[in-house]
């Protein structure tokens, strides 16, 4: 009868393959902190993987429309003038200059556009499925099946450049398959990182390994502009093969939980207790100890969790300015004078890198602060407001150098990352943990999908609209980010409130303290 009592696994979690194969070659147990570096390594490559192959469509769209030719010139949509062409026109091209039917039409940006908002819809509609789906099933398993999914459909739109397939409605339903896989990547790996840390210094330690998004989008940038010259097919098939290979190390070597190894907490525990008097202690974001099995919380129910709207609400509207640079930059680039010149697709690739870059400092500085500052809403707030200003230079004096333009667009991307990377993180982990939820530890994944769901709709909507503005005016389009910036953080102003009202409380209690303490000293001496 006693046996009733105690805690039922989870008999979808089991151990690795991988990890037992270790184990057995070593002849004793993987430590603890071993685990903890195998989940952060493996979840940090996964989901760089996942913006690599995310990230090769802006780097292929000068070249698929290219607008340098005859073909520019052409004010009937391609679906009528790509059907008149003689067959001969319409074989298929090796060189780079001459664009892919049906996007070097007149109307190629606005299709391109349609494809970017196809995927994101999908996979912000995803997402919600998919964090609800992580509560209840192997995170490890989950995560594999996205990562091979997206391989093999970002594969299929390369295959597109060798099967010389020129319908538009093909694309459209690969890219949307293809959203619908990636939605499985962020609930799943916040959720493995969010059962293996704590509490103390999350922003700090999530803002460092949340630096995946900006060098899968590096390596993204920098594999598909490198390849462009073999062939635009080869920018999408080789991002694929890579994701799918570490979707099979993922599946051989990720520990979801503690409890799925084994693995002792003790060690960290012991840690814990050694912190000095008066420090913060750590909490474990998941407690193993609870006596009975947690209900996964409903989708309704974490919305109602304090903090997750205004969250995700600021998070629509700043994943729609960071998804629009993600998306549309290096065209951007391609289509703007820098001193004078036009850059090739193949350099506008490599130089928006550096707006990756910037958002690498951004998130590991918004997460510093944030954490010395012990307010999220207040640091991403902030941000959201610099990035105004960062925006407003970057377009009007980014075309007067290179050594401007880099200077700009880094300075851009830090405060357009920065509060990206932390709500996407840290803010959800906490939300996760809300101490309205009374311990409960299974709603990590349906918070996260929730936040970074929402914050998807707006990455959909950003990319669509600039497809079309674009071709009026660039100007329009940074005018509508700078809006959407301000917008965000106006979103956080009831929890800017409330921190900084915390914190003056805080600070006169602390006052009143200090201008006792020599009283008392008085009095003893």
């Amino acid at each position: 009868m006693g046996s009733l009592a105690e805690p039922t696994p989870e008999t979808s979690d089991r151990k690795p393959l991988g990890i037992g194969l270790i184990e057995h070659i070593k002849g004793t147990k993987i430590s603890f902190k071993t685990h903890q570096v195998i989940v952060l390594i493996l979840t940090f490559l996964a989901y760089a993987s996942y913006h690599a192959t995310r990230k090769t469509t802006s780097i292929v769209k000068s070249t698929l429309d290219p607008e340098a030719s005859d073909v520019s010139l052409k004010f009937i949509p391609w679906r009528k003038t790509y059907l008149h062409e003689p067959a001969e026109s319409r074989k298929l091209s090796w060189k780079l200059g001459d664009g892919w039917a049906p996007f070097n039409g007149s109307d190629g940006t606005s299709l391109l556009g349609e494809l970017d908002v196809a995927f994101l819809s999908v996979y912000a509609f995803g997402m919600y499925f998919s964090g609800h789906l992580g509560d209840r099933l192997d995170l490890r398993i989950v995560l594999t099946v996205g990562m091979i999914g997206t391989g093999l459909f970002t594969s299929l739109f390369g295959v597109g450049y060798w099967g010389n397939i020129h319908s538009y409605y093909y694309y459209l339903i690969v890219q949307m398959l293809a959203g619908l896989f990636q939605s499985t990547g962020w609930p799943s790996v916040v959720a493995v990182v969010g059962k293996w840390f704590g509490k103390s210094k999350r922003g700090l330690i999530m803002g460092i390994w949340n630096a995946h998004t900006s060098v899968g989008n590096i390596t993204g940038s920098l594999v598909a502009s490198a390849l462009l010259s073999y062939g635009w097919g080869w920018s999408f098939v080789v991002p694929g093969l890579m994701i799918a290979f570490l979707g099979l190390v993922v599946f051989f070597f990720l520990p979801v939980s503690p409890e799925s190894v084994g693995a002792d907490r003790e060690e960290e525990d012991e840690l814990h207790s050694l912190k000095k008097i008066g420090e913060e202690v750590t909490e474990p974001l998941l407690r193993p100890e609870t006596p009975v099995k947690e209900k996964p919380v409903g989708f309704i129910e974490a919305w109602k969790i304090p903090g997750v709207a205004p969250f995700a609400l600021c998070l629509f509207f700043s994943k729609l300015v960071a998804y629009t640079f993600l998306y549309w930059l290096p065209f951007y680039i391609t289509h703007t004078a820098i001193d004078g010149k036009y850059l090739s697709s193949s350099a506008a690739g490599n130089l928006s890198t550096l707006f990756d870059v910037g958002g690498v400092v951004g998130g590991i500085l918004a997460g510093h602060i944030s954490d010395r500052l012990d307010a999220r809403a207040i640091t991403a707030a902030s941000f959201m407001y610099c990035a105004i200003p960062a925006l407003f230079f970057y377009r009007s004096y980014g075309n007067i150098s290179l050594i401007l333009n880099i200077v700009l667009m880094f300075i851009t991307g830090m405060f357009v990352n920065g509060p990206y990377a932390l709500i996407t993180t840290a803010v959800s982990a906490d939300l996760g943990t809300h101490s309205s939820l009374k311990g409960n530890s299974r709603a990590l994944a349906t918070v996260t999908a929730i936040i970074d769901g929402t914050g998807s709709i707006g990455a959909a909507i950003g990319p669509l609209i600039t497809g079309y503005i674009s071709a009026t005016s660039w100007s329009a389009v940074f005018t509508m980010l700078m809006a959407a910036a301000l917008i965000a953080g106006l979103l956080l102003t009831r929890l800017v409130v409330a921190e900084v009202t915390a914190k003056l409380a805080e600070s006169g209690s602390q006052g009143r303290q200090q201008s006792r303490s020599p009283s008392v000293t008085i009095e003893e001496v």
